[in-house]
């Protein structure tokens, strides 16, 4: 087993073992020729979810292998859940396949199932929204998300489920199951890690 020690904070060049390469990229190696790099967190820009039916994160890079979507208040013109759908290519978005289903306790549990996104309860135009989703890379183009976020009210909402896309993930949309019901309120924004 290898322990990385941290020892340096500035650029160095070729990575050497126990060394930080630059700007918060850790290297760690057993030998000048098995090197291996770690990731750090990137956060997107975030985006006011106050107008329109969809939000895109684009350009993600190709060694992602963990989304986090936050959202911070966000709410509906309607009584439509929300949707997360991942996207391949340039602008094609995956609207089928997903095994998903969102859960809230309010006196009674109910839980909604969905094959078009990964899907997070909000069916009252009124409430907000905040929490997050956090979509992991389990193999290949598979992916998982499960989250959790609380409503204005005193209700929480569980969300899971998996998708297995057909290229490598390259984008994430958050709109609403109807496909009509417009943002209002709040913000959305993502964490990328590789």
């Amino acid at each position: 087993m290898s322990i990385l020690v941290l020892t340096s904070d500035t650029l160095i060049g070729t990575a050497a073992t126990g060394n930080i390469e630059y700007n918060g990229q850790f290297f760690g190696t057993d030998s000048a020729a098995a090197r291996a790099q770690m990731q750090r967190i990137t956060q997107g820009t975030a985006v006011a979810s106050t107008s329109g039916t969809s939000i895109d994160f684009t350009g993600l890079p190709a060694f992602v292998k963990r989304v986090t979507v936050m959202f911070n208040g966000v709410s509906g013109s309607g009584t439509s859940n929300l949707l997360v759908q991942l996207g391949t290519g340039s602008t094609t978005y995956t609207t089928s396949g997903y095994n998903a289903s969102t859960t809230v306790a309010a006196g009674s549990v109910t839980t909604t199932n969905s094959t078009a996104g990964f899907i997070i309860w909000q069916d009252t135009a009124s409430f907000t929204m905040s929490g997050q989703l956090v979509l992991t890379n389990i193999t290949g183009n598979t992916w998982v998300g499960a989250g959790t976020v609380k409503l204005s009210t005193t209700t929480t909402a569980f969300a899971g489920g998996d998708i297995a896309l057909g290229a490598a993930l390259t984008a994430v949309r958050i709109t609403r199951v109807n496909g009509t019901d417009t943002f209002d309120a709040g913000s959305v924004n993502i964490l990328i890690e590789g």
